[in-house]
């Protein structure tokens, strides 16, 4: 299995998409480093993956600080010898239409969606660049392809991870880095995005969509794990995932 003892970090690993991803690779055999703000939920993950077999260490890490992404990575080198895989999956979506003016809002989420990724991007590059090998993926979402109202700004900022992830594919091919990459767009995903709406209007519509539609987050960890668990020489760039019944 390409996936054991390989060295994974997962950055928004407090909770959601990446607590479940963290729990399923580890459990195929991977050294999972996590990343995320709450500390405490950080231990539990750990201390819960350690129980049941698995490999982990962790970091309280901001992802919209440079030097926090740095240190992660510094903590799986230390810690393990390599990186062969980072999976940048801190978001925050909390929507609202443009005239609402919730300026803050669309500053915390360039800061995190697009500025995160670009410094997860940023500190794992020359580790990546020196072993002439890795693999980057992120969380980008539907809204990553699709337009829709209330959604302007968390959208802009996955079309935005679209394309650089599409350029990082492309440039490590042409400079030779063998570096692989995956982005992943996901649906309705139960997870704690809908918590970060302040928006009555828009969180109640998207509340009443989420509790009709929205699927586990071990949907995604799923995905993850094929795209890691795919031959070094097989890039599978881009997955679509989502209820089977959500019309999105």
């Amino acid at each position: 299995m390409a996936i054991k003892d390989k060295v994974i970090i997962i950055t928004g690993a407090s909770s959601g998409i990446g607590e479940e991803t963290a729990k399923l690779l580890a459990s195929k055999g991977a050294k999972v480093v996590l990343g995320a703000r709450r500390e405490e939920r950080l231990q539990q993950i750990s201390e819960e993956i350690k129980s049941d077999g698995g490999d982990s260490a962790y970091r309280v890490t901001d992802v919209v600080k440079p030097e926090d992404n740095e240190e992660l990575v510094k903590l799986a080198k230390e810690t393990y010898g390599k990186v062969d895989v980072i999976f940048l999956n801190a978001g925050l979506m909390p929507n609202s239409p443009l005239s609402a003016l919730k300026v803050d809002e669309w500053n915390d989420m360039v800061d995190v969606n697009l500025k995160g990724v670009l410094n997860g991007i940023a500190a794992v590059m020359s580790v990546f660049q020196e072993q002439k090998y890795g693999q980057v993926i992120t969380t980008s979402s539907v809204a990553g392809l699709k337009s829709y109202p209330g959604g302007a700004v968390y959208g802009a900022t996955k079309w935005a991870v679209r394309n650089l992830m599409e350029v990082l594919r492309m440039e490590s091919g042409l400079e030779g880095n063998n570096i692989r990459t995956a982005t992943i767009y996901p649906a309705a995903i139960n997870t704690e995005l809908l918590e970060t709406i302040t928006d009555k209007e828009t969180l109640d519509g998207a509340t009443e969509m989420y509790d009709q539609y929205a699927i586990t987050p071990d949907r995604i960890a799923n995905v993850v794990e094929f795209a890691i668990d795919q031959p070094e020489d097989v890039n599978i760039n881009e997955f679509t995932v989502g209820p089977t019944d959500q019309p999105w």
